[in-house]
């Protein structure tokens, strides 16, 4: 990335968060809507919308299409959010899309039509728009930052849009209840079109469907009708249009439930007129790779990275857990979050618990305040403010604990990109020394 586009960016990161959409459609018309340049799928949720964008991506690249791919939050680069065939943006092309958007806001700042610039969401919203119309991709893949209706994303006319799961997180901008948080995730609905949902507790889904019927929007249940039957390392998934053999998801059971969301969105956006070949989805979904979410890394001991930074993450994380080797928890979290949720999930399937801070994040909650807020689950837990530390004493906790034992690594995907930014300098040094 050029200089200037950089500092553009970090100065972006000094505004914080911004719900409402005036900025970004403002923003995409004066760069003459490079967000109408392709159709796109939108896929929000509490959890797993990433993991379900990285099976659409996969299946329609597998499909013969030139995808673009929009993620957040990345793990080490920024550079991952964008993708265009399974490639991350590279920096000279990144610079490049930031100094339009940053043109753009420039004229529309000058005018007043805005009165300031766009924050660091939006502006890298705007230019993965923009990559993709000058990569000319033939479909984009949007994954949701926060919410829906207000999110940046939401600007795009999606083919087909999903909501993965409803759960509590981000309460103070989404609101208290479920009702009200599946509200917000509903803004990605639109009318005449379907909308793809996973699990949803009750009173999300009357939400959802009480939104879908204002706007006549179709609502399409994933699980309805379909059925997962194992077959020998895989499964086989049954829906009301097709039958898939030999299914591998991603590690954990939850993964099933994102899957079967990223299939019935496939589907639609097929019937929808994108073409998707439905026959390459088994080999694409055993191709799907998706960093930071039940990522094991070969070691003595081994790591196993998993963002689960709400309770509902954790639960999940929490189910994969009970059926493997013991492990040493190394945790950091965000002030905002629900710490002793959190705690409450995984603290106790520990053998030790290690509390650290990821570096360079002002929202990150110190270890001192996680073992105040995460009481009484926190008691025993070890305090190192520094990440490197933290892991080398975690690494030596697990091999005391026997030749088994894990180092799990969770609670922020902050903290997973610190690690992973770890352990590539630990592997660039090795590769140097020879």
């Amino acid at each position: 990335m050029t200089r200037l586009a950089g500092a553009y960016l970090a100065q972006r990161t000094l505004f914080g968060m911004k719900f409402g959409l005036e900025t970004m459609r403002a923003l995409v018309a004066e760069m003459d809507h490079p967000e109408r340049a392709y159709p796109s799928l939108l896929i929000a949720g509490t959890n797993g919308k990433g993991s379900v964008a990285a099976y659409c991506d996969a299946a329609l690249r597998a499909s013969g299409l030139r995808t673009g791919r929009y993620t957040s939050p990345h793990l080490v680069r920024v550079n991952e959010r964008i993708t265009v065939n399974g490639r991350v943006i590279g920096d000279h092309a990144l610079g490049a899309a930031v100094a339009a958007v940053r043109h753009a806001a420039q004229r529309l700042v000058r005018r007043g039509t805005l009165a300031a610039h766009p924050t660091f969401f939006e502006v890298l919203t705007a230019a993965a728009f923009e990559h993709f119309r000058r990569a000319r991709v033939e479909l984009a893949v949007l994954e949701v930052g926060l919410g829906g209706r207000l999110d940046a994303t939401n600007v795009v006319e999606p083919l087909a849009s999903a909501i993965v799961s409803v759960d509590f997180d981000h309460e103070v901008y989404l609101g208290r209840t479920l009702a009200a948080i599946a509200g917000e995730k509903a803004g990605v609905l639109r009318k005449g079109r379907a909308t793809v949902t996973g699990p949803l507790p009750p009173e999300a889904s009357a939400a959802v469907r009480a939104q879908a019927r204002a706007i006549g929007a179709r609502v399409v249940d994933a699980a309805s009708r379909s059925r997962w039957q194992p077959a020998g390392d895989g499964f086989d998934l049954r829906t009301p249009r097709a039958l898939y053999r030999g299914l591998r998801p991603l590690p954990g059971a939850h993964q099933r439930a994102n899957l079967l969301v990223a299939v019935r969105l496939l589907e639609e956006a097929r019937a929808a007129g994108v073409a998707v070949d439905l026959s390459a989805l088994p080999a694409a979904v055993s191709r799907t790779r998706w960093p930071g979410r039940l990522e094991r890394v070969a070691g003595a001991p081994a790591l196993l990275l998993d963002g689960a930074h709400n309770p509902a993450g954790a639960r999940a994380l929490a189910a994969h857990l009970r059926e493997g080797p013991p492990f040493v928890l190394l945790f950091g979290a965000m002030a905002d979050k629900d710490v002793q949720g959190l705690a409450r999930e995984l603290f106790p399937l520990a053998q030790a618990v290690v509390l650290t801070r990821p570096p360079r994040v002002p929202r990150a909650e110190a270890p001192d305040a996680l073992v105040r807020r995460a009481a009484p689950y926190a008691r025993g837990a070890r305090r190192e403010p520094r990440v490197g530390r933290a892991l080398a004493l975690a690494r030596r906790l697990a091999r005391a604990h026997g030749p088994r034992t894990l180092v799990v690594v969770a609670g922020s995907l902050y903290l997973v990109g610190a690690v992973k930014g770890l352990l590539a300098k630990a592997r660039a040094r090795s590769a140097r020394r020879g």
